[in-house]
């Protein structure tokens, strides 16, 4: 394709000029362009490249870049690698901007509403997990959420209820959102209880300790959009979200977010064969499986809204935060469900191999 007009349609001129400006630092020439989200798509004369503008935080770059050739290394290649400019720079900047270059992936975004998807891509994960366990983490600075606490992490959130509560008990009119919220909070603070006991009377700590050890990388944006379906593989793409954490954290979000869809509906028997996918590759010991739970129980979605509302005074109307609390209202049997077929797979399953 020549370089046309019709090639760079809803490219600015002042977009094209600074691409081509900063692709001549590649010694690339541009032939086509197009804008997906807030990344380039740009096919040149020898390849077609992903360029994405970079915040001021150049480490993340840097730390991606590590981990791809770790990765690399490690027999995991379905990742994309990063391209440096001609005198060996891993970021371009232009004016006041700053870019980076990566090869394309050809695919399309992962469907993760489709089952079978869902479960290729907890595969992908599962692998993504395990070749980072065998890099060197001497050579990449990330941040380690192994010393996070989710017992008081929890416990803070339950302490952000109370004081919702106390909120709208002082308030000289309540409206509608606040009669249904306030009913609501003793139902979801008991939810949240149940995580933080789950964590208590569990290899919890055992499994924080141990994790510093053996450290795993989490994508921890492991999202439809960064997961590319090839016509024979599945991809990660967006590095720049990656830190030291467990696995079941990636999992366990992953999980979480796929409940709350129609299509899942909080289906125990779907989450299981994402579990199960996962541990086909990469296997979770039964103690982590139950920490996990108490990650995808807890009342996220409940405590954030209500943040938003009582804290953050979030410029929403009525309606809308009517809505939204209706939402997670309208899931709340289901995810009683799921929480007692949950601990009734954990009776009943054999156990993995244990956590070291």
């Amino acid at each position: 394709m020549s370089e046309t007009e019709d090639s760079i349609v809803g490219i600015k001129d002042k977009e094209l000029k600074m691409i081509r400006k900063i692709l001549n630092r590649y010694e690339m020439k541009l032939v086509d362009i197009k804008k997906i989200r807030s990344i380039y798509k740009i096919k040149t004369e020898n390849s077609t490249v992903c360029l994405k503008k970079v915040s001021h935080e150049f480490k993340k770059v840097e730390n991606g870049n590590y981990l791809v050739r770790e990765l690399k290394k490690n027999n995991f290649n379905n990742i994309a690698d990063y391209i440096s400019t001609k005198d060996g720079k891993l970021i371009v900047f232009y004016k006041n901007l700053a870019f980076y270059l990566t090869e394309w992936v050809d695919g399309e975004e992962c469907n993760l509403n489709d089952i079978n998807e869902a479960i290729n891509a907890s595969k992908l994960l599962a692998k993504f997990h395990l070749a980072t366990q065998n890099i060197n983490f001497h050579k990449i600075k990330l941040k380690n959420n192994n010393s996070k606490n989710w017992v008081e992490i929890f416990a803070k959130c339950l302490r952000d209820m109370e004081s919702f509560k106390s909120i709208i008990q002082n308030k000289r009119i309540k409206n509608k959102f606040d009669f249904m919220y306030e009913d609501l909070i003793e139902s979801y603070y008991n939810r949240g209880l149940f995580s933080i006991k789950i964590l208590n009377e569990s290899s919890y700590f055992k499994i924080i300790k141990g994790s510093n050890n053996k450290k795993t990388v989490c994508h921890n944006s492991f999202y439809y959009q960064n997961i590319i379906k090839g016509k024979k593989d599945y991809y990660i793409i967006d590095l720049n979200s990656i830190i030291i954490d467990l696995p079941i954290t990636d999992l366990g979000k992953m999980i979480r977010r796929l409940m709350t869809k129609k299509e899942y509906m909080w289906n125990f028997e779907k989450a299981k064969q994402i579990i199960e996918a996962y541990n086909s590759v990469n296997k979770l010991s039964k103690d982590e499986m139950e920490v996990m739970l108490a990650l995808i129980a807890f009342p996220h979605k409940f405590w954030k809204l209500g943040k938003k509302r009582y804290v953050r005074h979030k410029n929403w109307s009525e309606n809308k935060y009517i809505n939204k609390l209706n939402k997670i209202v309208l899931n709340n049997k289901c995810e009683q469900s799921f929480i007692e077929e949950y601990i009734s797979y954990l009776d009943d399953i054999k156990e993995f191999t244990n956590f070291n």
